[in-house]
This record gives structure tokens, sequence and C-alpha cells, in this order.
């Protein structure tokens, strides 16, 4: 990560908070298929991929697909979601695999502000 890197992001009530980079659980630059770059948790370090989901068929499916290390092992998706008071468009992610641990891990793609085409993986803690 970048120290210092803020993100805007709308919090529960829908007002926007600059937020520090506190939560991010890894960093991705956009690319013609989706966005790719890496995890950085504390279990685990790995390339990764986020690629849009072209078998789409269904509304329950994912809109993206997310890949891990040089194997490409599938660990994940992606769904676009609207932000309730600005209607801004952000990507949620759900991460699911053993190395990761016994649980999913729920985040959000958010852009860096003044870093074009770069995005954070900010951890969503759910109940």
């Amino acid at each position: 990560g970048v120290d210092g890197d803020k993100v805007s992001l709308e919090d529960s009530h829908g007002n926007e908070k600059e937020t520090p980079m506190a939560n991010a659980l890894g960093y991705v630059s956009e690319t013609k298929t989706g966005f790719e770059g890496a995890l950085a948790m504390m279990n685990l370090s790995a390339a990764i991929r986020i690629e849009k989901n072209a078998d789409k068929a269904e509304e329950a499916q994912p809109d993206y697909r997310i890949f891990a290390g040089e194997t490409a092992t599938e660990i994940g998706g992606g769904w676009m979601r609207k932000a309730k008071s600005s209607g801004r468009e952000y990507v949620s992610l759900t991460l699911a695999d053993p190395q990761i641990g016994p649980r999913r891990i729920y985040a959000n793609l958010a852009p860096v502000k003044g870093k074009k085409g770069r995005h954070v993986i900010l951890w969503n803690p759910k109940d």
C-alpha cells in the first residue's frame, strides 16, 4: 500500500467520508477486462485478478470473478452495487478460500483519491 492514501466512501447513513487505508486488503489497477493487483493480508499475499464474468446469465451470479495466484484459483466473486445517497456504483466483493481462513471475507472496491485507475480492496466487516 501507499502510506497516506485516502479513499472517499459512504458510511452506513449515506454520508461521504474520507477513510485512511487502515482496512486495505490490497490494491488493484483497472484493466480492459476488470482489475489486476495484489491481496496483501497478514496470512496471505497473492497476485489477484478481478475479471468481468462473461458467462453471467442470472442476477444472482457475480458480475466479476476473482482469481488468485499463478494457477488462477477462483477465490470469490464481485457484484455491482449502487451507493444509497450518491447513486455511485461500486463493486462489492466476497472472498472465500481455505488459505484465507474458515470464514468469508467481505470487501468493497473503492477508487484511491488522486490515483486514476487505482482501487483499494477495503475490508467490509459484516455482522
